[in-house]
C-alpha cells in the first residue's frame, strides 16, 4: 500500500504489527512535526527528560526543511517501514 498523503501515511503506521526501532520512531516524529508545524520554535526540555529531549532533537534536525519536503520524506519513510512492520 502506497500512502497518497500525510493522513494516509499516519493511518498506515497505526496498522504496523511490529514496533519500529526508537531511531525510526524519532525520525517519524521529527518529520511529522516538521510537516505539520514547521521549524521547531519551542524551548528545549529539561536535561533529565531524555525522551522529550530526543524528540526535540529529532524535530530540530529537520529545521529549514519545507512542510512539503517533510511530508514527502515522511511518506517515503512510512512506505519503507511498512515493508518490515506490516
Amino acid at each position: 500500500m502506497k500512502p497518497e498523503n500525510l493522513e494516509q501515511a499516519v493511518s498506515l503506521t497505526k496498522k504496523f504489527t511490529s514496533k519500529p526501532s526508537n531511531e525510526e520512531l524519532l525520525k517519524l516524529y521529527g518529520l511529522y512535526k516538521q510537516a505539520t508545524e514547521g521549524d521547531n520554535e519551542t524551548e528545549r526540555p529539561g536535561g533529565f527528560d531524555f525522551k522529550a529531549a530526543a524528540k526535540y532533537n529529532s524535530w530540530m534536525s529537520y529545521k529549514g526543511k519545507s512542510k512539503e519536503e517533510a511530508i514527502e520524506e515522511y511518506i517515503r519513510l512510512v512506505e519503507e517501514l511498512s515493508q518490515t512492520h506490516l
